[in-house]
């Protein structure tokens, strides 16, 4: 659920994703709405997510994201900016950008929940 790319993976491998997954649903739809206050984190496109992924890949490196993004460094530095206006939280800062990247994983758990209910 949480290494998408991957199919199999041991259950002491799951790092965060392990602690995600043993909290109750209810616990993780607050922590989503206290982390974005501002805009739900449904309200962010998949060109967004797909920057923010790119830039969590990159160990928050600007200059090697946005090399691999095949965009300008500014145009990069722009679209965090842009991020940090919706989500009140800025990327480049490492404290925000885990509780980010938890907030992620949190949003994933919840639909794959939904899925498999459904």
């Amino acid at each position: 659920m949480f290494e998408t790319e991957k199919t199999i993976i041991n259950y002491e491998n799951l790092g965060i994703g392990r602690l995600i997954y043993q909290l109750p649903t209810t616990l993780c739809e607050i922590f989503l709405s206290e982390v974005f206050k501002k805009n739900s984190i449904d309200t962010l496109d998949q060109e967004t997510l797909f920057t923010i992924n790119k830039f969590f890949e990159n160990n928050l490196n600007v200059s090697e994201t946005s090399r691999k993004l095949f965009v300008h460094r500014n145009t990069l530095v722009y679209r965090l900016e842009k991020i940090k206006k919706l989500t009140g939280l800025d990327l480049r800062e490492f404290d925000d950008a885990i509780i980010f990247k938890v907030a992620l994983m949190v949003k994933k758990y919840l639909v794959s929940r939904e899925n498999r209910i459904a």
